[in-house]
């Protein structure tokens, strides 16, 4: 079930890609909501099957995901794959991730990450290191430590006798991490499938910060919403799987959460200049050595290929970069979802 909103720039090279590696019985739908190019046009062109949808005032993938839902329940599948429009998914992967969810009997994510393109710059790099470790190292840990595994909104499996029940139709701009929320409070708990990768190009410098304000400011929102109330309904139930979905949603992002580990600091070495105790300082300087020195281990053993090491002594200037992100968040959370252009001027 492909979602796509003016497409057109990508959608022949993703179908192609994804009848190659799909069954042969695996039907291909796309829902080409609210477009204005050629997207159903070129969709049907590669074989795929199509739906339109056209409606100005419900927009956002959550209900062209419904409408597509509303057209599978004529004949149900067994299960039931999102792809986003502008990803390729490895050989194999559509596969693993139908074992993986009929097998559980639960959602069934994949790894969803970032390739630079050709003139990605530093800070898209620096970016689709950060988003590698919200998307593998992150996730690993969740599911290790007994979390779901967090929806990423493509790569993602459903048994359709889980998907037909999920609440999609709304304009959510983290869709897939209130799913998640959903999901997991109602018992199921997500399967991360690690031999299943999805990719999706970088944007341009600027639409990434475009794509990460949307993205973090959504992630805040639901973690203000359901960090807390997951912990306490978790250990109220005994369930670890909430308890550890509240705890991963209190964490910020990457960068913010640097930004903040030295603010903090800057404040407790004044106290501490102005006579108060070093050992608060002491300690969180402690701490954000180590967090330093494990992103560093992550990116030795996973982020190489993705962020070069001529480009990591920007690093700090990336988090002076997204500052801009988190001052928006003074006059209101970003809700509006905004389509991102890609660095080859396609959407």
């Amino acid at each position: 079930l492909i979602p796509a909103h003016n497409e057109a720039g990508g959608i022949v090279q993703m179908l192609a890609s994804l009848k190659g590696s799909a069954q042969p019985n695996t039907l291909i739908l796309v829902v080409a909501d609210n477009c204005t190019d050629d997207t159903a046009a070129l969709a049907r062109q590669c074989g795929g099957a199509v739906i339109e949808r056209s409606d100005t005032v419900k927009r956002g993938k959550g209900y062209a995901l419904d409408f597509g839902r509303a057209h599978l329940a004529k004949s149900p599948p067994e299960c039931v794959i999102v792809l986003d429009a502008d990803c390729l998914p490895e050989p194999g992967s559509i596969e693993a991730l139908v074992v993986g969810a009929m097998a559980s009997g639960q959602p069934a994510q994949s790894i969803n990450l970032m390739k630079p393109g050709p003139i990605a710059g530093s800070m898209v790099e620096i970016s689709n290191f950060a988003f590698l470790i919200k998307n593998l190292i992150r996730q690993r840990g969740l599911m290790r430590s007994g979390g779901p595994a967090l929806l990423t909104g493509t790569g993602m499996a459903f048994p359709w006798s889980v998907f037909e029940s999920i609440p999609l139709a709304s304009a959510n701009i983290v869709e897939d991490l209130a799913i998640t929320v959903r999901l997991t409070d109602d018992g199921f708990r997500p399967v991360l499938v690690e031999n299943a990768h999805v990719w999706s190009e970088a944007a341009t410098p600027q639409d990434t910060l475009t794509q990460r304000t949307r993205w973090e400011h959504g992630f805040l929102s639901t973690a203000t919403k359901h960090g807390l109330p997951s912990i306490v309904t978790g250990i109220a139930k005994q369930r670890l799987a909430l308890v550890r979905l509240g705890l991963h949603l209190l964490v910020p992002p990457l960068a913010m959460l640097f930004a903040l580990g030295f603010l903090v600091v800057a404040l407790l070495l004044a106290l501490f200049f102005a006579g108060a105790s070093f050992v608060p300082a002491g300690i969180l300087m402690s701490i954000i050595s180590l967090s330093i020195l494990l992103v560093a281990v992550a990116w030795w053993l996973e982020g190489r290929s993705l962020l070069s090491a001529r480009a990591m002594w920007r690093i700090p200037f990336y988090v002076l970069w997204k500052i801009p992100v988190y001052l928006k968040l003074v006059k209101g959370a970003e809700t509006q979802w905004v389509r991102t252009e890609r660095q080859d001027g396609a959407p």
